[in-house]
């Protein structure tokens, strides 16, 4: 991804649906985040992060990352998501969550990639669990929205379960 892409990525951030069950942290202004992007290190071993497209048309539908990766311990860490709702529930999210997979495991050689998902996050989490990632455990009251707080699941994924 690259400055290009700045204004889809401002835009999801933005927009209310896309983020219900994201860390949205403090909205950004378009300027802030085109200097984010510019300024953004080359892809390196610890941290990838690539733009889901539709092959079809070249249009920019989300991102995906793998980011804490330490070749020491062979773990990283996966986010994603998808931002434009149009392309919602048609197929996109797990082709994209095999395909970083795929690539976590034979191209960076990794063991494990884990990922948290809100316990309210139905659709994610279906997501997840289709390409094999397995509930590992429970964080409680840690992510906050509409004044409520929920849990976290944390899954994982080790080499050889992609499905």
């Amino acid at each position: 991804m690259g400055p290009s892409d700045a204004e889809a990525l401002w835009r999801w951030n933005h927009d209310p649906d896309v983020m219900r069950w994201m860390d949205d942290g403090y909205a950004q202004p378009l300027a802030q985040v085109e200097k984010w992007m510019a300024e953004r290190p080359r892809n390196t071993y610890g941290d990838v992060l690539f733009g889901i497209e539709v092959l079809a048309d070249a249009k920019l539908i989300g991102l995906v990352a793998l980011h804490d990766a330490e070749p020491e311990t062979g773990c990283a860490t996966l986010d994603i998501y998808l931002g434009e709702k149009d392309y919602w529930g048609r197929g996109y999210a797990t082709d994209a969550m095999r395909t970083i997979c795929r690539y976590g495991f034979e191209d960076m050689r990794l063991h494990k990639i884990t990922l948290t998902v809100v316990t309210e996050n139905h659709a994610a989490r279906r997501v997840y669990q289709k390409v094999g990632f397995v509930d590992e455990g429970r964080l409680r009251q840690v992510f906050r929205r509409d004044g409520k707080w929920y849990d976290q699941f944390t899954m994982g994924m080790l080499e050889g379960e992609l499905r």
